[in-house]
């Protein structure tokens, strides 16, 4: 499956706009996750971009956004703290909720991992929290700048530096972590919990992942990530941590989310000859079409009228049809003639024009639809089989639907 890439702002803790990208599978969602980023990083930290395109393309659509002051978001960091950046997750909770679906999921990475066991309390529609490299304790942060600590003590801020940028740490800022208690948060989490960890992991060692899993309450599993770094800066370890999510987690989704997939996806197939189109509702004009009971197609609108641009629009899979059923027709006369007909490209294009303007319309007033067919014809044709093959491209069977007396019946079956 694959999976397109939306750039989303939405309004944080502080009123600050806050940079986001929502992946979004090519098809119906199975759910809807949050991804919180690691601290002093971004949404565009591998493990961050590597997990959630992966997740989309399993179905899960996946918001990832920088908190407040970092990355491409407005704000300043040095006013944040921990109980900010919950509060952020929970304002990109409620721009999901509002413009798509609530999330069903809550994934953090490192510190993001103990932010999103303090957000899932307030948060009804979560049912499974995924931690990846978490502390225990929030304050287990205050590590990276332990040289500093004693400035902002005793100045009230200090500027220090973590992964190459530059910071400002208020005094604020480490009584705010050292006041977070997350074994209460964790022994009431009330979700399924999945802990990753790796064994070897040199920002935040293994037994913070043995604390977290021993204040837990059933449902909950541990999986190793073996010899991954803290970052997940291999490719194969953002993956795998993705494919074990996707396993994990269906089995936790809501009911109504299984129910809405199934209906979509196979429970009640387009049988032969039948085509069904359905809005996803995740975007305003998306569809998925099912063609029979084995194909299955995206239809967008573009940008320009109001759509996404998640897939062609109506009429290029109109255009599709003429020109997928020219080319077939003509292969079939050829082969059936033993033509020497290599390939035929057919290129469409639509417009509306004056009816004035077209010489063989019989309707002389107003606008009629044009379509314009351009055929290339590759292979050691003579002139009298190319034109022959343009003939028969008029006499494929879509060409004569549209041109015969069509009958189109509407019904409306209850559900």
């Amino acid at each position: 499956m694959d999976y397109t890439s939306q750039r989303i702002e939405f309004e944080g803790a502080f009123g600050s706009s806050l940079a986001a990208r929502l992946e979004l599978p090519a098809d119906t969602p199975r759910a809807f996750a949050l991804f919180a980023h690691c601290f002093a990083c971004s949404k565009d930290v591998f493990a961050a971009s590597r997990i959630s395109r992966e997740l989309a393309r399993h179905g899960i659509a996946t918001l990832r956004f920088d908190f407040t002051g970092l990355g491409n978001s407005d704000g300043d960091f040095a006013n944040t703290n921990f109980p900010s950046n919950v509060d952020d997750l929970v304002a990109a909770a409620a721009y999901l909720r509002e413009a798509y679906e609530a999330p069903s999921v809550l994934i953090g990475h490192s510190l993001g991992g103990a932010a999103v066991i303090q957000a899932a309390h307030r948060l009804d529609e979560v049912v499974a929290v995924v931690t990846i490299g978490a502390p225990f304790a929030p304050d287990h942060v205050t590590h990276l700048f332990d040289h500093t600590l004693e400035e902002i003590e005793t100045s009230g801020e200090a500027t220090v530096e973590v992964a190459g940028t530059s910071f400002t740490i208020r005094k604020q800022f480490l009584e705010d972590m050292r006041a977070q208690s997350q074994t209460e948060r964790i022994e009431s989490l009330g979700r399924a919990l999945l802990v990753m960890h790796a064994p070897r992991d040199e920002y935040v060692g293994i037994d913070n992942a043995r604390l977290i899993y021993q204040a837990a309450k059933h449902p909950k599993s541990y999986v190793s990530l073996d010899s991954a770094d803290h970052l997940l800066s291999e490719r194969r370890d953002a993956n795998y941590v993705a494919n074990v999510v996707t396993a994990w987690v269906g089995r936790y989704l809501p009911e109504q989310v299984e129910a809405r997939e199934n209906a979509s996806t196979g429970a009640d197939e387009a049988s032969e000859g039948t085509v069904r189109v359905m809005e996803t509702r995740t975007s305003r004009y998306q569809q998925t079409i099912d063609a029979g009971p084995r194909h299955r197609l995206v239809a967008d609108e573009p940008r320009h009228v109001g759509g996404d641009d998640l897939g062609p629009n109506p009429y290029d899979l109109l255009l599709a049809a003429l020109g997928a059923c020219t080319n077939m027709t003509l292969r079939m006369y050829a082969e059936r003639k033993e033509w020497p007909l290599d390939r035929v490209t057919t290129t469409l294009h639509h417009e509306k024009i004056h009816a004035r303007d077209c010489k063989t319309c019989q309707t002389k007033e107003g606008k009629i639809d044009h379509i314009e067919r351009t055929l290339v014809l590759e292979g050691d044709l003579d002139d009298a089989q190319r034109k022959r093959l343009m003939e028969i491209a008029d006499k494929c069977p879509v060409h004569r639907t549209l041109h015969s007396e069509n009958s189109i019946v509407t019904r409306l079956e209850e559900i």
